[in-house]
């Protein structure tokens, strides 16, 4: 026997957290009947429905996927695109962590451990992610400087973001360089430097905290080992 919002968030439906407020709302049923009660408990071989669905209790599995452009990284789209969740050949079915933009490319950890993906999306944990990025124009220290610092633009305020590894091309017309941020707002990369008077031509995820791409090619994936897991952890628990 295992606590309710514990088996829903190895359904990968929810988060555990996601998991109470739904049990609290009468949003759940075992066994036919409605659970509203937090220490209520069940097991795998309930029949568990949440929202009127049935969900059926997984093994926790985790993935890094190097994502291609042109695919997107939600499952509903009114375009009909193809998703980052086809690419994923395995029984258990995996959502990503967090997403990354169609046209952007690069890693992608895919699971279906509800409480785990939170942990990672959460900016109070501050988990690095790091790009590669072109953009236009010449990207001039000053503008580093306001990136180190953090940037306000319009209502949204971004975190710090370091920025290395600063090329020119040959024509001295657009910029490579590597940016590394700790939250995950929308477009939140393109909207700084969109802001400092750049256009990001090129955007790749790189790493993921300790989780890099290496090895791997455009549309493929692998299962992420044991101690990669308990290294993400250990990053969020040590901040």
């Amino acid at each position: 026997m295992e606590r309710l919002q514990k088996l829903i968030a190895k359904t990968g439906v929810a988060s555990r957290r996601k998991a109470e407020e739904l049990i609290l709302a009468g949003k759940v049923k075992v066994n036919g009947v409605v659970v509203k009660e937090l220490g209520s408990k069940a097991q795998i071989t309930d029949e568990i429905e949440v929202n009127g669905k049935k969900v059926l209790v997984q093994e926790r599995v985790y993935f890094v996927l190097y994502k291609p452009s042109g695919f997107i990284s939600t499952t509903d789209d009114q375009f009909n695109r193809d998703a980052v969740v086809d690419l994923i050949h395995e029984q258990e079915t995996v959502f990503p962590v967090g997403r990354l933009d169609y046209d952007t490319s690069g890693l992608l950890i895919m699971t279906n451990d509800g409480d785990f993906a939170n942990m990672l999306m959460h900016p109070r944990y501050k988990i690095e992610k790091e790009y590669y990025v072109k953009i236009s124009g010449l990207l001039r220290k000053e503008s580093s400087y306001k990136l180190a610092k953090g940037l306000t633009v319009g209502e949204e305020k971004y975190q710090p973001a370091k920025v290395k590894d600063v090329k020119y091309d040959d024509k001295k017309e657009n910029t490579y360089l590597h940016i590394i941020i700790t939250e995950g707002k929308y477009h939140e990369v393109k909207n700084m430097f969109q802001a400092l008077g750049h256009e990001v031509l090129k955007l790749k995820r790189i790493r993921y905290g300790s989780i890099t791409l290496d090895g791997l090619f455009e549309g493929q994936y692998r299962a992420l080992k044991p101690h990669e897991i308990k290294t993400l952890y250990n990053l969020a628990n040590n901040k």
